[in-house]
């Protein structure tokens, strides 16, 4: 399942440029929709897009922060996702009674639709090239950690004139290793209620086993409606309409979405820390919370509702990085990536003012890397992995960094970030008290064993006590799980929070020095070195190679294209698409038994369906995570499908891209109309997204 999360929630770094061999070769990228891959698009199809098609493909896609992609499908406001980028706002909205992942649901009636906790989506309305006054507001400051300072000022001041100026969501977005700068601006909608969703078992049909495989017949769809300001359901014109033939082999396609991030243009430095030091002990790190979580699980039926997300989410992430792993342990890969860097330098070397202006990037990368590494256990593991105490922590933050110039904040503390923030720690989400106890005393057994009991944060959490009765009693004395209380310590500034008994509160005061000093030594020592380094590389390959690669993936608005087409496989050939006929033998062959267990209407529906009709199908179009809930859509702009996953080749694409194997999976348009009419009865609905209603 292609979904972006785990990277931000671990702390990794950001991910540098991406391409091979620099140039972009025939279907590789994820192309910004300011510099869209025009020329490849004509020589190799004969087709340019043009300004009002790219227009009307960006306004109709959106971002959903809960870590993917979506578009609008009617005029109404109906957003088309995957169910397991849903998934997260099915689990806040359920109850030991009400089990929407498990069950499904559908509003028959917009009375019936199910608002979302804390969903907040984006869509992006413009972009502005801001690289000049970026890069201009270091200029001539020699101490770098002052340097840094100064971009991230002016960055915070681009942010608020914006946000001020349009009353929009304004985030400056770093490409090209710092070659670039943009500002995007956002329009925001939270109020997004929930219209369908199918089960869980019909989503994710095979399950984990089958997950970043190919052939599939998963219906990972779900259907939400944005309303507006004034509570009315968004009436816009950006909207992809729906094609009931859907994808064909052979046929050029496109994708909108949002990939998260990449590492494909990262030094040969960088890929070494990635393969010997982070990839280790975050395979680890998933491996033991799975395990935890699966006890947990195994004690019944409501312990295995409160974790079954969490266990999704572990399971995706573990089989990702485990493709990583393998991938930057391929020596073919590994040559390749030494080759383009070989190559990269030598063309910088043979042009003397170029090397004298950039030639000690990668040196000085290299030894920045090596700072990280002693660095990188600490930052992994000292958490908590609880949504209270993180809660908790923002607050004590957030008190403090308010008084603050916008300028002089930390970067999530900044003006143009606030409402959303605030949007998070309002939620009314539910946080159930014991999968918080589950979760923090993992990471604090964790956080000894790695880091030892003398570690100052194991210390500032557990003030030597033992993990399990300290937090038992952090959880139940806390009244962080009420967000009226959240919002009274907001609102009530330093003088609530130093006044507060609250032990979440008490702890994340004695936590944030710490958490403050790590900040500051990755920023004064790494990352204010990497920065500078970094604008030099992207310069240098403006020069070498122009501006025809795309940047690294960063969560961003990005354009894929590809062609629907099957791949060789297991010694054979895989389908470029699959049928219902597919699932109902799939099932069939594993004896129906979980996970290729038929939902109770795929059981009973068998019969009323076209059984050859296209279910899931694959395209050459470059995805990564965060793509998840994607449309993918023909030269005429129609929805023909869903990006929900990539086969198990993909998984080396945060580093490579092959365009004989790699391979994005979608639910097929045609796939879709099937089951909404056939299966669920959501004939309604259907006529909406097709327009006959």
């Amino acid at each position: 399942m292609f979904i972006c999360k785990l990277r931000s929630a671990l702390l990794l770094p950001a991910a540098f440029l991406l391409s091979t061999a620099f140039v972009a070769q025939a279907e590789e990228g994820m192309w910004t929709f300011d510099n869209p891959p025009l020329k490849q698009l004509q020589a190799k199809y004969g087709f340019t897009p043009t300004q009002a098609w790219l227009d009307h493909l960006r306004l109709s896609s959106v971002r959903l922060n809960d870590g993917g992609s979506g578009s609008f499908v009617s005029p109404d406001g109906l957003l088309l996702t995957n169910h397991h980028v849903a998934r997260g706002q099915l689990q806040k909205n359920s109850t030991a009674e009400h089990n929407y992942i498990r069950d499904g649901f559908y509003a028959a009636t917009p009375d019936q639709e199910m608002k979302s906790p804390d969903l907040e989506i984006n869509v992006l309305v413009s972009m502005q090239d801001v690289t000049a006054r970026v890069q201009g507001a270091a200029k001539g400051i020699a101490d770098e950690a002052k340097a840094l300072k100064a971009r991230e000022a002016e960055i915070a001041a681009i942010e608020k004139e914006s946000l001020d100026q349009t009353k929009l969501r304004s985030d400056v977005v770093t490409f090209y290793q710092g070659g670039e700068y943009w500002l995007y601006r956002y329009k925001v909608y939270k109020d997004v209620r929930l219209v369908f969703a199918p089960e869980e078992q019909a989503a994710f049909f095979g399950g984990d086993p089958d997950n970043f495989t190919y052939p599939r017949y998963d219906l990972d769809m779900a259907i939400f409606r944005v309303y507006d300001d004034d509570g009315k359901p968004l009436h816009t014109d950006n909207y992809l309409k729906w094609s009931a033939k859907g994808a064909a082999p052979g046929e050029l396609i496109f994708i909108s979405g949002h990939p998260g991030s990449t590492s494909r243009q990262d030094t040969m430095a960088e890929l070494l820390l990635e393969r010997d030091t982070r990839e280790p002990l975050v395979i680890e790190y998933l491996k033991r919370r799975i395990a935890a979580a699966q006890a947990f699980a195994a004690q019944g039926p409501e312990q295995a509702r409160l974790v079954g997300s969490t266990i999704f989410g572990l399971q995706n992430s573990l089989k990702v990085y485990v493709g990583r792993a393998e991938a930057l342990s391929d020596k073919a890969i590994m040559a390749k990536k030494q080759s383009e860097e070989e190559d990269f330098r030598a063309k910088v070397a043979a042009n003397p003012e170029w090397q004298k202006e950039y030639g000690s990037a990668w040196d000085t990368i290299a030894a920045a890397e090596e700072k990280i590494k002693p660095e990188f256990k600490a930052q992994l593991f000292r958490r908590t992995d609880s949504r209270l105490f993180g809660m908790a922590l923002s607050i004590v933050q957030y008190v403090a960094e308010i008084k603050k110039p916008d300028g002089e904040r930390l970067p999530q503390f900044h003006d143009a970030g606030l409402p959303s923030l605030k949007f998070q720690l309002e939620s009314p989400a539910p946080v159930p008290p014991a999968t918080e106890k589950l979760y923090m005393s993992t990471a604090l057994q964790m956080a000894q064993e790695k880091l030892g009991s003398d570690d100052t944060f194991v210390q500032a959490i557990l003030q030597g006590g033992n993990v399990e009765p300290t937090v038992s009693s952090m959880v139940d004395g806390t009244k962080m799980g009420d967000p009226a209380f959240r919002k009274s310590l907001m609102e009530g500034g330093e003088a609530a929070v130093a006044a507060s008994t609250d032990p979440m509160i008490v702890a994340a005061r004695r936590v944030d020095p710490i958490a403050r000093e790590m900040t500051r030594r990755m920023r004064d020592t790494i990352a204010s070195v990497l920065t500078p380094a970094g604008e030099k590389l992207g310069k240098a390959r403006f020069l070498v190679y122009g501006k025809n690669a795309y940047p690294d993936a960063t969560f961003t608005l990005r354009l894929s294209y590809g062609t629907v087409q099957g791949y060789p496989y297991n010694g054979t050939i895989a389908p470029p698409f699959t049928t219902f006929y597919g699932l109902y033998d799939r099932a069939a062959s594993f004896s129906n038994q979980h996970p290729f267990d038929l939902t109770p209407k795929e059981a009973a529906g068998r019969d009323k369906l076209d059984l050859s009709a296209p279910f899931d199908f694959v395209t050459t179009g470059d995805i990564i995570g965060g793509n998840s809930g994607s449309p993918v859509v023909n030269r005429d702009g129609e929805l023909v499908g869903l990006i929900f996953d990539g086969n198990i080749e993909s998984l080396a694409g945060d580093f490579v891209y092959d365009g004989a194997k790699n391979r994005a999976v979608a639910v097929h348009s045609a796939g879709m109309m099937e089951g909404l009419r056939k299966l669920y009865g959501a004939g309604a609905l259907a006529d909406e997204i097709q327009g006959k209603k």
